[in-house]
């Protein structure tokens, strides 16, 4: 979780700083080599080597010749820290020197540059993130037990290097020779260290861990105090003092107050917002969207919100921090819920093995480019070359809403204060991009995504430079206006208000400020009536807080459906995020406002003051976009604080030091005197004053909870609980490395796979099962395809990090894919050896017994198979696109469980592909999981037919005529016509006498209808058709079409050919057969249907003839009944006119469907009712003759009304009305 806003303990004094650190080279144990982290290089150099020989046994341990000493890692130690311990913070030795110094200690020489560098860190515990502040520097070697030391370093490593790179015998040795013989010429040519020539300096760091993360404080404490060492005279006080100073006398300012307090050479002033404003922030945003740009930032924070796997990568640990904090922060009123390392020190890198969402920062040494960077998995990762401004983004990533507009915004803001919405170009490349810009590429430059905008007029580019003319282009792409556009005004012009800052350091508060509201307004604009949708428990908490994991509490259905359908794709995923759960838990707990989380007060407030403001209403929602109208109101209130300073702190002073203590040696951080840093004063009024305001919120709280019959710690622990949910280990222990809890935490992340599964399993058969689903709020047709997309991708997240976990040798992005191609690969070995049959093929005898009625051959039920489909999918490019169709296609198929047994059965290819720890080889776990995901067999997916739309799918037809009346002597040229939800097929020429065929087209989605005919050729034009079967030959789908009757003149109704409306074969075995929806409701006829004088189907063509005379005589009573019987002629007119062969019973068929279509059947019936033929055609007792019955049947077809009823293509064809 982001750390920017985080607070000490609940017994903390209200102090500035905990602890003050120094960190570097510890003389008296001498040079060790950081072994975990040369282990790492050593790998990554390896595998970067092709063909190398291999190292000896001291390379293994650590010792990586091919490294220089003066580039390899060696262990820092903290050296010191003042105080010793504080009781609600307690220090973490491990964490606090790996985090200082992440790549151990650094070595160089009077050549090399020794710039100090700063950077953040944070440490993140159950109770709350303490932020670091640290500052490196380098300071002169002085011990000559480490200049040997180094010194014998590279006469071992020249030596290594000659036998390892001596060229072969025979070859030419002139190169070594021309380099000159002499030592000192061949040490200069590694660049290396020579103890008589060479100054060695060694890297240091000093430290401040604070509970708030002021940063822009903490770095100008800690590089004035840097200045003071290096400085030729000494400073006014001894360091001692200032350091006294900022640990126990400089306090933390109040909520919306600010705070002065004094620096070695000048006041450094912090300020921190109210309980009202937006939490603390207080690293420079500026940075980042130079760094990345615009397009790259939204892109980066959509895969956070989306939880997805998230990976920085720059040579600057600052930028690393820079970049996690302002994305995270930026997420208001959302927190990052997942294992969040912004700085990942090397001997962590097993951690880029967590098979959860995390978010990363991993530092580069700036020569490996990213295609050398092997990843454990890459399937979900969003990559980040912070240094390259490139991203690398995972498939499917949906849009975040009005991006377009909301890029806009933000690009306003970023011009507004001078800066490029495209960021700054990498300094290598960006002058020579400016040389070679012309007018024309301007216009079509895609950079970031930028979208093109009004033509551009090709002379006032040329009137500025080419710098102005590719701004004044990318300004016109994101349809911002220049003439409106402003630039902001120099904050010192403002006369009004004097701040105690300087204008750099105001201009960085403006900005963030004004970017961070305008992120906030988005989801207070997105999320205004979350509240209505928050389902609150009907139990006590207490019983709420057990059953947690089985509760819904938001009702997301009823909330997507009010969304604009473009909002959808992204907001149907974030919904299923842990960031949104853990959102809404803490809206469920939090009664009022005393009780609530200072996050969610902030966000319900600004929500309020939407609603009094009528921007908008919780019942009407639209996808209009609302601008920022807060930014100028939250600067201002900064301004004020920065103006008039709330608070000034007690100035350093002299302490009681011993004479000669605090001695001053220019150049060198001075040992400092623990005595008197070690404690601070007995008596401080800041800790008095905040104390009795402290026990009367505990108090009340207290209060509170009692009432609620629920304490703080038993709240606490199930908030924890809940967040915990999908991700059980949250941030890496720092401070134990030993094998044993490197083995517990991969325990925990195995366990946390498998709860993943059982939670998406169950959630997905709620969603597509019954009233149960109903009830939770989900199953609403609007959305149930997007939701139910959202589901199985999410589920597929899962299987690739599954897959991903313990992997030995990563080979594509896909680890699923790898796996599947090696078993492939591996059975096919088999085949060709002749050591087994045709493995994984094999008749499917569970799934199709239903089938058995029919005379279509058992599919085929084989994983290769299922490979192959996807393989000649040509429309699927990546690995993880072919791994996430495959898994789609064994849902449908309902064999995904038994597929991935099957996968897992060679436990052979497992071994070889997975460490001992990964999941896939821990057997009781893996065993669960495959139970889980044999509940999905339960329902019935479309989730491959739904999704790959233009795939060619082969059908297979089984025709199964009468087995009495069959038709062996049938002359005629059968046709078949087959329709789907997402197409129909041309007519389709059987070839005589042939019942069974195989057909290859564009998918058609769920069958629907089949029409069967034939051309009335020959002597024996007569065809008895029991049924047709039809299967989709990838999927296995397997529909039946009953008919039951005649096709040819003279028999049956005399019809030609038939609709058949077909049924998805069940999985279980049936007892009886199913009725069909086809009219009649009968079975195949034992002998020739005699037709009889008065047909029912007849009284349509009757009723038509009797409306129709009454037109023509003008005796019709009302004018309703006019236009009613007007339009009944005019329907079987038109059907009476078609040129398809289908016979009466077709067409009566076809009259009610249209009728129905549009809403006209009741107003039919009662035309019917009351037609004198009636009565001659009809006995007394018939339903037309009764009124009450006629009436009641009326009153039931009105009910139509209330639907839209759209036909089937097959059904109306032929009829134009």
């Amino acid at each position: 979780m982001s750390g920017g806003g985080g607070g000490g303990g609940g017994s903390a004094p209200s102090r500035f700083a905990d602890y003050f650190v120094i960190c570097g080279l510890d003389t008296e144990t001498g040079l060790e080599p950081d072994e975990l982290s040369a282990l790492c290089q050593y790998i990554q150099a390896s595998k970067a080597r092709d063909g190398a020989r291999p190292f000896t046994s001291s390379t293994a341990e650590g010792e990586n010749f091919e490294q220089t000493p003066l580039r390899r890692t060696f262990k820092s130690k903290v050296l010191a820290r003042y105080p010793e311990n504080v009781d609600w913070n307690p220090f973490d030795q491990d964490a606090v020197g790996m985090l200082c110094m992440p790549k151990g200690l650094a070595f160089k020489t009077q050549a090399d540059p020794r710039e100090p560098q700063f950077h953040a860190f944070i440490i993140t515990r159950e109770d709350g993130s303490r932020l670091g502040f640290a500052l490196t520097f380098y300071e002169e070697v002085t011990s000559k037990q480490i200049c040997s030391a180094m010194q014998t370093l590279y006469h071992m490593h020249n030596a290594e290097y000659d036998v390892f790179h001596a060229p072969p015998d025979g070859q030419d040795h002139s190169g070594l020779r021309d380099g000159g013989g002499a030592p000192g010429t061949k040490l200069q040519r590694l660049n290396s260290y020579d103890i008589s020539r060479d100054t060695l300096y060694v890297s240091k760091c000093i430290c401040l861990i604070t509970p708030m993360a002021f940063m822009k404080a903490c770095r100008s404490v800690l590089e004035q105090l840097h200045r003071a060492v290096t400085s030729p005279q000494p400073p006014p006080l001894p360091l001692e003092s200032y350091i006294y100073n900022v640990l126990y006398e400089v306090p933390l300012p109040p909520p919306g107050r600010s705070l002065k307090f004094s620096g070695v050479y000048a006041p450094i002033v912090c300020q921190r917002p109210s309980t009202s404003e937006l939490p603390l922030f207080d690293f420079p945003v500026r940075e980042v969207f130079e760094l990345l740009g615009v397009e790259n930032v939204f892109q980066l924070f959509t895969c956070a919100l989306l939880e997805f796997q998230i990976l920085l990568y720059s040579q600057h640990y600052q930028r690393l921090m820079a970049v996690a904090e302002t994305i995270t922060a930026l997420m208001f009123p959302f927190q990052w819920q997942h294992v969040y390392v912004p700085i990942l020190p090397a001997s962590l890198l097993h951690f880029l093995d967590a098979p959860v969402p995390y978010l990363m920062g991993l530092h580069s040494n700036g020569l490996d480019d990213r295609s050398k960077l092997e990843l454990p998995q890459e399937a979900n990762l969003c990559f980040v070359d912070i240094d390259n401004h490139f991203i690398e983004l995972p498939e499917d990533l949906p849009q975040f809403p009005n991006k377009l507009e909301f890029v806009q915004e933000v690009s306003e803001i970023l011009m507004a204060f001078g800066l490029p919405p495209e960021g700054n170009l990498p300094c290598s490349e960006s002058a020579a991009k400016l040389k070679r810009l012309r007018a024309s590429e301007l216009v079509s430059d895609k950079r970031n995504g930028n979208v093109a905008g009004s033509p551009l007029q090709p002379y006032e580019l040329l009137k500025e430079n080419e710098t102005i003319a590719r701004l004044q282009a990318l300004v016109r792409r994101t349809g911002v206006s220049l003439e409106k556009l402003e630039v902001r005004e120099d904050p010192s012009s403002n006369k009004s208000l004097k701040v105690q800052c300087d204008e750099e350091e105001l201009r960085i508060y403006q900005l963030n400020i004004q970017i961070r509201e305008v992120f906030a307004n988005r989801f207070t604009q997105m999320f205004a009536d979350y509240e209505v949708f928050v389902i609150q428990p009907s139990q006590d908490k207490e019983s709420w807080f057990t059953n947690r994991e089985q509760m819904q509490n938001f009702d997301k259905a009823s909330f997507l459906s009010d969304q604009p359908e473009p909002y959808l794709p992204f907001l149907s995923r974030f919904l299923e995020t842990q960031m949104f759960a853990s959102f809404i838990d803490n809206k469920i707990m939090c009664h009022d406002d005393d009780d609530k989380d200072p996050v969610l007060r902030v966000f319900d407030a600004r929500v309020d003051k939407i609603r009094l403001l009528n921007v908008r209403t919780p019942t009407l929602r639209t996808s209009m976009y609302q601008k920022c109208t807060t930014g100028d109101e939250a600067e201002k209130a900064i301004e004020l604080r920065l103006a008039k300073i709330d608070h000034t702190a007690v100035h350093p002073h002299l302490l009681d030091m011993k004479i000669g203590q605090g001695k001053y040696e220019p150049g060198f951080f001075p040992k400092l005197q623990s005595d008197v840093l070690s404690t601070g004063p007995a008596s401080n009024k800041w800790t008095k004053r905040n104390a009795p305001a402290q026990w009367r919120r505990k108090d009340r709280q207290k209060q509170h909870t009692e009432h609620l019959r629920l304490d703080n710690d038993q709240r606490e622990k199930y908030i924890q609980e809940a967040r915990n949910m999908g991700s059980t280990i949250r941030q890496p222990k720092l401070s134990n490395l030993s094998p044993s809890v490197i083995a517990q935490t991969n325990w925990k992340f195995v366990e946390g796979l498998l709860k993943e599964c059982r939670n998406k399993t169950k959630r997905m058969l709620v969603e597509k099962m019954g009233r149960e689903a109903v009830e939770l709020g989900h199953g609403e047709v609007s959305i149930t395809g997007v939701e139910e997309n959202t589901l199985i991708a999410s589920l597929c997240d899962l299987l690739e990090r599954i897959w991903s976990h313990g992997l030995q040798v990563k080979q594509g992005k896909s680890a699923l894919w790898s796996h599947l191609l090696h078993y492939q690969e591996n059975q096919q070995r088999k085949l060709a050896s002749g050591s087994v049959g045709p493995s994984g093929i094999f008749l499917d005898s569970e799934r199709r017994k239903s089938d058995a009625g029919s005379a279509m051959s058992p599919l085929r039920v084989s994983l290769i198979q299922d490979m192959r489909h996807i393989q000649n999918i040509g429309e699927i490019k990546t690995d993880v696109g072919k791994a996430r169709a495959w898994v789609r296609l064994s849902m449908e198929k309902k064999l995904l469980s038994r597929h991935l047994k099957q996968l897992l059965s060679d436990h052979e290819l497992t071994k070889k592909l997975y460490k001992r720890y990964a999941f896939l080889r821990c057997d009781d776990e893996k065993e669960q999981f495959l139970y889980h995901l044999l509940s999905f067999s339960a329902v019935d997916y479309f989730c491959f037919t739904n999704v790959f739309t233009t795939v060619l799918i082969p059908y297979h037809i089984l025709i199964v005529p009468s087995k009495k009346l069959g038709g062996s002597m049938f002359t005629a040229n059968p046709w078949i016509c087959i329709s789907g939800e997402l197409g129909e097929t041309q007519i389709l020429q059987i070839p005589r006498n042939v019942l069974e065929m195989t057909f290859e087209c564009q998918n058609l989605g769920k069958l629907t209808t089949v029409q069967i005919g034939h051309d009335n050729a020959g002597l024996y034009a007569r065809w008895l058709v029991e049924h047709v079967t039809v299967r989709n030959g990838v999927t296995g789908h397997t529909y039946k079409f009953p008919c039951g009757r005649w096709l040819g003149k003279g028999m049956d109704d005399g019809s030609l050919e038939r609709v058949l409306v077909g049924e998805l074969l069940m999985s279980q075995p049936e007892v009886d057969e199913r009725p069909c929806r086809t009219p009649p409701l009968q079975p195949s006829p034992s002998v020739i249907r005699r037709l009889v004088p008065v047909s029912p189907n007849s009284k349509p063509k009757k009723a038509q003839t009797y409306y129709e005379t009454l037109e023509q005589n003008e005796l019709v009573p009302e004018e309703n009944w006019h236009t009613r019987a007007r339009s009944f002629c005019r329907f079987v007119t038109a059907i009476n006119s078609t040129p398809r062969n289908i016979g009466k019973d077709g067409k009566f068929q076809m009259l009610v469907c249209l009728g129905a279509r549009d809403h006209l059947l009741h107003h039919w019936i009662a035309l019917l009712a009351d037609c004198p033929i009636t009565a001659h055609m009809y006995e007394d007792v018939a339903l037309i003759k009764d009124h009450t019955l006629v009436n009641s049947l009326i009153r039931v077809l009105q009910t139509l009304q209330e639907f839209n009823i759209t036909l089937e293509t097959s059904l109306v064809k032929g009829i134009d009305i």
